[in-house]
């Protein structure tokens, strides 16, 4: 969580997709700004959110949030929000425009990557993405598990 050091509040990230990561190559990233209510807010410092099946949409000059689900906050009763509305990110005109040609011209998608906060404002890490090919996760997968056996033979060799 946040906390305030001689009255600056620190970064905390509230949520990472790992799922992003396995499924695709991640080719640039942009810091966005979004567009939240009160309710949202307050779930997404309590990590009542998922990323399951979150994309974004570039359209009309400005990027949607789509199908990131945010629980809804138990307290808000008469001013709840929708778990799964689409919602606006904040981000300059000549950066959307960047990331709409390249999403139209060659075949990449705009995936959510992390949600944290930096300086008590929400902030979101945008994506520019390929998707990965079956072997290229297999791949992966393989190189983590000898990065890890490696790592813990080192371990066990120093230990002993």
């Amino acid at each position: 969580m946040a906390t305030q050091e001689g009255g600056r509040k620190t970064n905390a990230i509230l949520g990472s997709n790992k799922k992003a990561y396995h499924n695709f190559h991640v080719d640039d990233t942009l810091e966005c700004g979004i567009s939240l209510m009160g309710s949202e807010v307050k779930s997404l410092k309590a990590h009542h959110f998922s990323f399951s099946d979150a994309w974004i949409e570039a359209r009309n000059g400005s990027l949607f949030l789509k199908s990131l689900q945010i629980n809804t906050w138990p307290q808000s009763n008469l001013f709840n929000h929708e778990p799964t509305r689409s919602r606006r990110l904040l981000a300059h005109r000549a950066e959307i425009e960047k990331l709409r040609r390249k999403v139209d011209e060659k075949g990449y998608t705009l995936v959510p990557l992390k949600i944290y906060t930096k300086g008590g404002l929400i902030k979101i890490e945008v994506g520019l993405c390929k998707g990965k090919k079956t072997y290229d996760k297999r791949d992966d997968i393989k190189s983590r598990d000898l990065d890890r056996e490696a790592a813990r033979q080192s371990r066990d060799r120093f230990e002993h």
